[in-house]
């Protein structure tokens, strides 16, 4: 009896070793093994249900006394496999548990310049795919679109595969080839795609004023966004004259929400509920944190009509989506991407790190945008076959002129 509570004392503990936090103890796997694990740091754990992680050292157990190379791989590489394990069982393509290295690495990524083919990557249906290309970039040069599947990477298959996973293995140092195998919507065959990485450049903003209506292409919600976004309304409305405006969201797959709420404040009234965070607290209810417009309603009267694709993602999905469900302005062109979740980079103690998901994107109407794309009020597809024309566009500023004489 007193070894029965003995060993259900070293599970229990172990389940907090994974976790990772607070106390010592010297743990023997089996009787045939001299292996002495110490199980380092945990405190404040409060599991709610009770879990059998016997089959966790079983598993442990097994490995040491019949691996073949067993002693090519360190306990320190096993808790981190596990840890992975743990994250990939959430099966959320966002969550990613990073080792120290991969973790200095990320950080480097997200805050500068890149070797890459200039492709923004996402999950959909359990597969990786191409969110948007961006502007001359590599990846549109070479013809990737919106929707293509990613098959391979250099031969290596992305089944499985978390989205950062699949970055990692697509950046790379410039100069160098990504050969890309691309399943494209509406094909049967495969389709290779041979791409030189570049220094990626991530662009901003262009527009120009045609017919009386100044079109604004914004590429992603930088930090650049709203000062570019500012000279444009500025040229574009007390300049010119423009009476009407295009904005133009195709292929642009988000950036920081920040700045999809402040431009959203150009076109609303102030106080009106953009769009609404949703988590969840530590006992598993519900919490909802609103984010509404603050800014200087300047364009609340101007005639706006939003062009979308299936490269519209994120913020760019937000801003829409306010402004149809409180504005009623038209959405023009495809269903966007739907991509509506919330990640947090948790740094742990040992310079290893977890991106997780920790919360959805909630419309005005109650819409969670995760894995439902905004639909159009009038949907329009581009010949493919004909790049010299853009029907999509042409169309907008049709509608554009007749909400202008409304």
């Amino acid at each position: 009896m007193r070894r029965k509570i003995l060993n259900l004392i070293l599970l229990i503990f172990s389940i907090f070793a994974l976790l990772g936090s607070g106390f010592f103890l010297g743990f023997k796997l089996g009787n045939n093994t001299s292996k002495i694990i110490n199980v380092l740091g945990v405190s404040n754990f409060n599991n709610k249900e009770n879990v059998d992680f016997s089959i966790f050292w079983e598993t442990w157990d097994a490995i040491n006394k019949n691996y073949l190379k067993d002693s090519e791989i360190s306990n320190k590489e096993r808790v981190y496999g596990a840890a992975e394990g743990l994250v990939q069982s959430l099966k959320d393509p966002y969550s990613q548990f990073f080792k120290p290295e991969d973790a200095k690495k990320f950080q480097e990524d997200v805050s500068g310049s890149f070797g890459g083919i200039g492709a923004e990557i996402g999950s959909k249906n359990g597969f990786v795919v191409v969110i948007s290309p961006l502007k001359n970039s590599p990846a549109e040069r070479a013809g990737l679109k919106s929707g293509d599947k990613i098959l391979m990477v250099n031969g290596t298959s992305t089944e499985g595969m978390s989205v950062y996973e699949a970055v990692k293995i697509i950046r790379g140092e410039v100069g160098t080839e990504a050969k890309l195998t691309i399943l494209r919507e509406g094909e049967d065959k495969p389709r290779e795609f041979k791409i030189i990485r570049e220094i990626i450049q991530i662009p901003t903003l262009d527009y120009e004023i045609k017919d009386g209506i100044l079109i604004v292409k914004l590429y992603s919600f930088n930090a650049n966004a709203e000062k570019l976004f500012y000279e444009a309304v500025v040229d574009g409305f007390l300049k010119n004259k423009a009476k009407g405006l295009v904005l133009d969201l195709r292929n642009n797959p988000g950036g920081y929400l920040d700045v999809a709420v402040d431009l959203s404040g150009w076109f609303l009234k102030k106080g009106t509920l953009i769009v609404s965070e949703e988590s969840r607290k530590e006992d598993g209810s519900k919490q909802n944190k609103p984010y509404l417009a603050s800014g200087n309603s300047a364009l609340k009267d101007i005639p706006v009509v939003i062009l979308v694709n299936k490269g519209s993602a994120s913020a760019s999905e937000i801003l829409a989506g306010a402004l149809q469900i409180q504005r009623k302005v038209k959405i023009i062109g495809e269903e966007t991407f739907g991509k509506g979740t919330v990640q947090r980079l948790i740094p742990l103690s040992d310079g290893s790190s977890l991106k997780i998901t920790i919360a959805h994107w909630v419309l005005p109407n109650g819409q969670i945008l995760e894995g439902n794309g905004l639909s159009p009020d009038i949907e329009i597809k581009n010949n493919e076959d004909d790049s010299t024309k853009d029907l999509q566009l042409e169309k907008a500023l049709e509608v554009i002129k007749e909400e202008i004489k409304k």
